[in-house]
C-alpha cells in the first residue's frame, strides 16, 4: 500500500511541479533583452503550424489539418507586475502549497485523514507515516521506501529536480544540475541525446507527458531555418540542445512569455552539427508508443513528416560507395576531436536502428512507397557491410594479417587495401580467443581497432550485430573486465590515445587527458637536457573523458543489450559497482584514469544521464520484461537478403546483375 501511494504521489507531483509560476522556474533564464531579434531565434510559443512549403517533400498531403496543439501552444505565465514583489523561497512555498492541495484531492479517497499539513512552505505529517510528500527541490532528502535503496530514491529526486519547464509543462531535463557550480556553460540546456535515458526513465516509472511533450516540442524546432557563415545545412537535423528562455511580450511591458531557443551546432565547441539527435529522436519515439500505447503521437501527420525528413537527409545520394553514413568528428557522443570522422559505429548502429523503428513507425500510403524501398535496401547493404567488415575476432584478425594488399579486381579479398601493420601491438598481445567486437571504423586503408562501447552495445540492441557477434561482444566485455569496466562501468572506447598519437589525432586536446606538470630544474641536468631546457614540462596522461574515460550513463545500454542476449547477470554485476560509488561521488559525468578511480578532473557533478542511466538499468533489471520495448528483434526479411548476398550459388551476386536501386526524388 505504502508503495502505490508513494508512485501516486511522484506522478501527481511531477506534473504539478511547476503550474503555479511559469516564469519562477529555476531552470528559467534571464530576460533577453531584445525581443525581435530573439523572435528570430528562438521558437514563439504560438508559431507551432508547419507549412508546406518548410517540409517540401513529393506526395505528402500536407493540407490534412493537424491535430489539436492547443494544449502545447498556450502559456498561462504570469504577469512580471504579480512576483515581482515575491522572493524565491516565496515562491516555492506558494507553487508547493498549490500543489500539495492538489495532490491531497487526488489521494484523499486513499488517505481519509488527511496526512500532511503545510506550514510556512514545509511539510507537516500526520499520523499516517505511509504518505511522504517532497520538500522543496532545495531541502528535498532521500528517504527509504519498499523495495527501494537510498541511492535509488536520491536518484529519482535528482532526476525531478532536473526537469525543465516550458509554458507549464514538462519539456525535459537539463544536462547537469549541480547547485555549487557557477560556470554552467551549456550544461543548463536541454541536450536531446542527454534526455535519452532520462525520457525512458520515465516512460518505465509511467509518466509519459514528459516524453511526449519533448518529442513534441523538439519536432517543432527541427523545420527552422539555421545558417552559419551564410550556409544552410539540410532540412531534417534536429537541435543538439534547446533552451526555455523568458521574454518580454510584445507591446506589454509587464507581460513576459516563454520561447525555446535551440542550438544546431552553431554554437558548440568546434560547431559541429549533431548526426545522432534525429536518430536518438526516432528511437525514442517508438520506446514512446511502445510503453504508453499511445501510437496517436506517432500517426500524426506532423510527427509522419517529421521522421520523412529525417530519413530523407541521412538516405540522400552523395560520392560516399558506402552504406554507411559519413560524419565529422564530434558528431555524437562523442563531441570533440578523437579520430572517429569517417564512419564511426556508433553513428552506425543508431542509424541502423532508426531506420528499423522508423520502418515500424511509418504509415503505409502511396507517397511513402520510394521512402520505405529505400529504406528497406539500406537496411539490408548497411547489415551486410557492418557484419562483413566491420567484425574481428582471433579467426579475422589472422586473416588481416595475411592480407595481400594492391588488389585490383572485382573478387579482391582486401577490399579497403588495409595494411597488414595496421593491426596495433595490444590487439595482437591482448586479443582473446574468446569474444570479438565491431571495430571503431572503417574507411579505404584505414581500420580503427579500437573498441567504442556504445556502438558495440547497441548494435546488440538494434540486431545489427548477428546473435553470435552479440554474444561475443559480451564474452569480450567478461573477459577484459579489468580493462572495461574496473571500478566503474563503462570504458566509452578503448584503448586511449597516448603520446604522438594523441597529439596528431585530437590535436593536441587537453581534456581528453589528465594532466600534470614537473620542473626539470627537479632533476639532473641531463635529464633537463632531454627536455630541451623547457622551464617545465607538461605530461599528458590519457584514460579521462572520450579518451578511455569510464561514463556511468553507459550502464543503461550494457543493461538493455545484457537482457536481451539473456545474460542479466552482467549487467547486474556492473550495477552493483556502480551502486557503490555513484551517490557518494555526487553523480559524475566520468571518471579517469584506467580503472576508474579518480572523479574525472573536469567532470560535472549530478549529470543527468548519469542519475538516469542508473535508473534505467535498475528498473529493467528489477522487470526485465520492460527491456522488449527498447530493442529491436532480427528482421527475417533481411536476415532472407543477407543469406542471398553470401550465397556464391546465387547469380545476383554477379557484377551486373544487381537489382536496379531505386532513388528518392
Amino acid at each position: 500500500m505504502a508503495t502505490g501511494i508513494s508512485e501516486m504521489s511522484f506522478h501527481a507531483i511531477t506534473r504539478l511541479y511547476a503550474q503555479h509560476f511559469c516564469t519562477a522556474s529555476p531552470f528559467i533564464s534571464p530576460l533577453r533583452k531584445n525581443a525581435k531579434a530573439n523572435q528570430r531565434r528562438s521558437l514563439h510559443a504560438r508559431s507551432w503550424g508547419i507549412s508546406e512549403k518548410t517540409h517540401n517533400f513529393q506526395n505528402i498531403n500536407l493540407s490534412q489539418p493537424f491535430q489539436s496543439r492547443k494544449k502545447f501552444t498556450e502559456c498561462h505565465c504570469q504577469q512580471a507586475s504579480d512576483i515581482a514583489n515575491l522572493s524565491h523561497d516565496e515562491a516555492n512555498s506558494t507553487w508547493v502549497q498549490d500543489a500539495v492541495n492538489k495532490v491531497s484531492q487526488v489521494l484523499g479517497s486513499t488517505n481519509g485523514k488527511g496526512a500532511i499539513e503545510f506550514e510556512n512552505g514545509s511539510a507537516k505529517h500526520g499520523e499516517d507515516p505511509t504518505l511522504v510528500m517532497p520538500e522543496p527541490a532545495k531541502d528535498l532528502q532521500p528517504k527509504k521506501t519498499r523495495g527501494s535503496s537510498l541511492v535509488e530514491d536520491e536518484a529519482w529526486r535528482l532526476l525531478v529536480e532536473s526537469m525543465v519547464y516550458y509554458c507549464g509543462g514538462p519539456v525535459g531535463t537539463i544536462a547537469a544540475n549541480d547547485p555549487l557550480d557557477s560556470n554552467k556553460l551549456n550544461y543548463d540546456q536541454v541536450f536531446i541525446r542527454d534526455f535519452i535515458p532520462s525520457g525512458i526513465a520515465f516512460l518505465l516509472k509511467g509518466e509519459y507527458e514528459i516524453v511526449r511533450n519533448f518529442i513534441l516540442h523538439t519536432l517543432q524546432l527541427q523545420s527552422w531555418e539555421k545558417t552559419m557563415d551564410c550556409h544552410s545545412p539540410g532540412q531534417g537535423l534536429m537541435p543538439a540542445s534547446f533552451k526555455v528562455r523568458t521574454v518580454p511580450l510584445d507591446g506589454d511591458e509587464n507581460a513576459t512569455e516563454e520561447v525555446l531557443d535551440p542550438d544546431f551546432g552553431e554554437a558548440a565547441i568546434g560547431r559541429v552539427a549533431p548526426v545522432d539527435s534525429g536518430l536518438w529522436w526516432i528511437i525514442l519515439l517508438r520506446a514512446y508508443g511502445k510503453c504508453s500505447g499511445d501510437l496517436s503521437v506517432q500517426e500524426r501527420i506532423d510527427v509522419q513528416t517529421g521522421i520523412k525528413m529525417i530519413l530523407k537527409l541521412c538516405l540522400a545520394d552523395g560520392f560516399d560507395m558506402f552504406p554507411t553514413l559519413l560524419v565529422t568528428d564530434g558528431s555524437c557522443m562523442i563531441d570533440r576531436r578523437m579520430g572517429i570522422h569517417g564512419h564511426p559505429l556508433e553513428i552506425q548502429a543508431l542509424f541502423y536502428s532508426a531506420l528499423m523503428c522508423a520502418r515500424e513507425m511509418l504509415a503505409p500510403e502511396d507517397g511513402s512507397a520510394d521512402l520505405i524501398r529505400a529504406l528497406n535496401n539500406r537496411l539490408i547493404a548497411l547489415s551486410f557491410h557492418i557484419r562483413e567488415y566491420y567484425w574481428v575476432d582471433m579467426k579475422k584478425l589472422n586473416e588481416i594479417y595475411r592480407y595481400k594488399t594492391e588488389e585490383y579486381s572485382y573478387d579482391a579479398v582486401n577490399k579497403f587495401n588495409i595494411y597488414p601493420d595496421q593491426i596495433p601491438p595490444w590487439l595482437v598481445e591482448r586479443m582473446p580467443s574468446k569474444g570479438g567486437f565491431l571495430i571503431g571504423n572503417l574507411q579505404p586503408a584505414h581500420m580503427d581497432f579500437r573498441f567504442f562501447s556504445l556502438g558495440n552495445l547497441w548494435s546488440i540492441v538494434s540486431s545489427l550485430a548477428t546473435t553470435q557477434q552479440s554474444h561475443a561482444i559480451l564474452d569480450l566485455i567478461e573477459t577484459k573486465w579489468s580493462d572495461l569496466v574496473a571500478q566503474m562501468p563503462l570504458k566509452i572506447c578503448y584503448p586511449a590515445l597516448e603520446g604522438q598519437e594523441w597529439r596528431i589525432i585530437t590535436g593536441s586536446d587537453p581534456k581528453n587527458t589528465y594532466n600534470y606538470t614537473f620542473s626539470p630544474s627537479l632533476f639532473p641536468p641531463l635529464l633537463s637536457a632531454l627536455f630541451f631546457n623547457c622551464s617545465c614540462f607538461l605530461f599528458c596522461r590519457p584514460w579521462s573523458y572520450h579518451n578511455g574515460g569510464s561514463w556511468p550513463t553507459l550502464l543503461w545500454q550494457l543493461t538493455v543489450a545484457c537482457i536481451k542476449m539473456n545474460r542479466p547477470e552482467i549487467a547486474e554485476r556492473a550495477l552493483e559497482i556502480a551502486e557503490k560509488r555513484l551517490s557518494i561521488d555526487k553523480w559524475p559525468e566520468y571518471y579517469d584514469t584506467k580503472s576508474a578511480r579518480f572523479i574525472g578532473k573536469q567532470a560535472r557533478l549530478y549529470q543527468t544521464w548519469s542519475i538516469a542511466g542508473y535508473l534505467v538499468a535498475k528498473l529493467l533489471l528489477e522487470k526485465p520484461d520492460l527491456a522488449k520495448t527498447l530493442w529491436s528483434e532480427e528482421d527475417a526479411e533481411i536476415l532472407n537478403a543477407l543469406n542471398v548476398m553470401v550465397d556464391p550459388t546465387n547469380p545476383r551476386r554477379k557484377r551486373g546483375k544487381v537489382l536496379k536501386k531505386t532513388y528518392i526524388v
